[in-house]
């Protein structure tokens, strides 16, 4: 086919990376389907996906020879989809270097893996786009899941960045903030709870039954979600003419609630500390207008 994209997507075995790859392949496009078990990724091969058993936590070599070979079989990798990550569950006091670490490497530093591994590609074609899977987490803490929302929020930050060191290129980067969405991220294979618990932290247990309560009752569709996600990563549908993706999507009613919320936040309290805040600059600098 002409138009044909080929997908590189994380973290298929379950929620949005199946979906999505089961979505992409729909409208006549090819997907590199990965997962840290290739074995469960065997319906999406009977369905035409290449499969690929790749742990974004292994070493770079590893990853730039799997990725490498990606790239020989099918010729380009057009869009990739970071999207494997988890949860790790605990106050933030509670969790050790070793379960932050942890978190970070796979939500953070395997998504710079896949990022170097395949942007010499996409500059030497000079196209692309890379499409980073955040989180509401990523707008603003809760409770229990603080480190969660810390990589959500470095993975905002990163995005920010690499959109403008890779535009040059033809490249586009974006990040996706899904809200609640009713996969199964939220049920215990996907959480690790820390280890260690504080008793003084009286609504600890409190935020895990509402994580229990909130699993499979979440209000968002993820198939209607990663029909939206194609669209805006194809630039079809609403997104059809839109040159350059913008950088944060909020995904779902819930998301976009979110999001507005704490903008309202942030600029009351910006306002509010002005003021106090701006007179800073040293004797010989002008003024800005405030």
């Amino acid at each position: 086919m002409a138009n044909q994209r080929v997908w590189l997507i994380t973290g298929c075995s379950s929620g949005f990376g199946w979906e999505l790859c089961r979505e992409a392949l729909s409208r006549g496009d090819r997907v590199i389907a990965t997962s840290r078990n290739a074995d469960k990724l065997a319906e999406l091969k009977n369905l035409g996906a290449s499969t690929v058993e790749l742990d974004v936590c292994q070493p770079d070599e590893v990853v730039n020879r799997i990725v490498a070979s990606a790239v020989e079989e099918h010729g380009r990798i057009d869009i990739l989809v970071n999207n494997a990550g988890y949860l790790l569950e605990g106050m933030v006091e509670a969790c050790s270097e070793e379960e932050i670490e942890a978190q970070f490497n796979c939500n953070v530093f395997g998504l710079l893996r896949m990022i170097r591994a395949i942007l010499p590609y996409m500059r030497a074609q000079k196209s692309g786009t890379i499409a980073n899977l955040g989180s509401i987490g990523g707008w603003r803490g809760t409770p229990a899941v603080g480190v969660y929302c810390g990589t959500k929020f470095a993975v905002a930050g990163i995005t920010d960045t690499l959109r403008l060191e890779a535009e040059p290129f033809g490249i586009d980067v974006t990040i996706i903030e899904p809200g609640y969405f009713r996969t199964n991220f939220l049920t215990s294979a996907n959480r690790t709870a820390a280890k260690r618990t504080i008793a003084d932290y009286p609504f600890a247990e409190q935020m895990k039954a509402n994580l229990d309560q909130v699993n499979k009752n979440q209000p968002g569709d993820p198939l209607k979600g990663v029909k939206v996600m194609v669209d805006y990563l194809t630039k079809s549908g609403p997104w059809a003419g839109v040159e350059k993706l913008p950088w944060r999507l909020a995904l779902g009613a819930d998301a976009v609630e979110h999001v507005r919320e704490t903008l309202k936040r942030l600029s009351a309290d910006h306002e509010k500390w002005a003021d106090a805040v701006n007179k800073t600059n040293c004797d010989d600098v002008p003024s800005s207008a405030s």
